[in-house]
């Protein structure tokens, strides 16, 4: 029975084609083309305005060199929560509970950050890895912390966005299970049952935003330093 409950995070495949290459291409095709027309509709105006709001906020804090990442932080943003939020649907497969797939996004990323940090002032990114003032008999032991602290980011951006969107799918399905094995038996305790459902469920769609959030901040930061 444990078993079944893990077969939602394998990727189907059809004719031996894997379903996840289908679900990574889908989320662009549900947003509104741009137009010609003077006015935009509802909801065209509504992701405008989402759009300018989140590029503002993530790059007020960035150099003026950082702001040349604006449209890919900002498409990895919409990407991250369309995925992550149509694979709550029934029947749906979330490609970002793979962590295949979020090291996949993280690694290039953090890698390219590492590089631009590297090309543009040598000094400055090796100097993050020992603090000022730092007492000479911890030189050695603080530059290897921090060197392991650095290779270890992009594995921390993976695994805290598979473990979190995993975590929520197993609670749901759980506590879905139990709901239909109390409802003949128990209809009291499946109708609350289904309440904490319907409440873990709104918790799960915040969860799949924030998580989205905090992947492109954190690269943010992460391109902050060496810029």
């Amino acid at each position: 029975m444990n078993l079944s409950f893990f077969d939602q995070f394998s990727s189907p495949m059809i004719m031996g084609i894997p379903l996840v290459m289908m679900a990574t291409v889908l989320p662009w095709l549900l947003f509104p083309n741009p137009t010609n027309k003077w006015l935009n509709n509802r909801l065209s105006t509504l992701q405008i305005w989402f759009l300018q709001k989140f590029t503002k906020q993530l790059m007020n804090p960035l150099n003026t060199n950082g702001h040349k990442w604006a449209m890919i932080f900002t498409s990895l943003m919409v990407f991250l929560i369309t995925m992550n939020l149509l694979g709550l649907l029934p029947y749906t497969f979330t490609p970002t509970t793979q962590l295949s797939l979020n090291l996949g996004l993280a690694v290039p990323f953090w890698l390219a950050t590492i590089v631009i940090g590297l090309r543009n002032n040598l000094t400055a990114a090796f100097g993050h890895l020992l603090p000022e003032g730092t007492p000479p008999l911890l030189i050695p032991i603080l530059i290897i912390i921090e060197t392991i602290s650095l290779f270890i980011r992009p594995l921390a951006l993976g695994v805290r966005l598979t473990a979190n969107l995993t975590a929520g799918h197993l609670l749901i399905q759980l506590i879905a299970t139990a709901t239909l094995v109390l409802i003949p038996m128990m209809p009291i305790t499946a109708t609350l049952t289904m309440f904490v459902l319907l409440l873990l469920t709104l918790l799960e769609i915040a969860v799949a935003m924030i998580q989205a959030y905090v992947f492109v901040l954190l690269l943010s930061l992460y391109l902050q330093e060496n810029v």
